[in-house]
């Protein structure tokens, strides 16, 4: 009976092969493995791409934190010179005005140096003119002692 129910199996067997079933259950089988590693593949490939992806979401991520407090710091910085622009404005008045001050107290300074040297040049003309005043006068002075002198020298001689 054995022999029987093996030989029954052996002739299915052989009829599904010659009938083309078995053959096509083979291919079934081949390609649900196929499939299974392809998709294996991917999931791998997958897990691997992961990380780099988390690493590139994480640099887009940084890069949009960095842009977004670039603008808000320009946005901080025009405030801040729009808030300071009246100030900056006054403070260019004061600064005009105290230069204006400094220029007209140089122009004062230059003024009163000027006379300054114009008083120091007369006075040392009138100097100059005092001295060769007295020279004169000692000179003529000199004369009028030598020549009081030699009519006296000259009656000495005869007398």
């Amino acid at each position: 009976m054995n022999k029987l129910v093996e030989f029954g199996r052996k002739a299915i067997f052989y009829i599904r092969v010659l009938s083309g079933y078995e053959e096509r259950r083979i291919r079934s089988y081949r390609l649900q493995l196929e499939q299974r590693l392809q998709s294996a593949q991917k999931r791998k490939e997958a897990l691997k791409r992961i990380p780099e992806q988390i690493i590139l979401t994480e640099v887009r991520r940084m890069v949009e934190e960095m842009q977004n407090l670039n603008k808000s710091l320009e946005e901080t910085e025009a405030a801040i010179n729009k808030y300071f622009e009246p100030i900056d404005k006054e403070a260019e008045a004061i600064i005009n005005m105290q230069l204006e001050k400094e220029k007209a107290t140089m122009q004062m300074m230059g003024a009163m140096y000027k006379q300054a040297l114009y008083e120091k040049a007369e006075k040392e003309v009138a100097a100059d003119l005092n001295k060769t005043k007295a020279q004169i006068n000692h000179h003529n002075r000199e004369k009028l002692a030598s020549t009081a002198q030699q009519p006296q020298m000259d009656s000495g001689t005869f007398g």
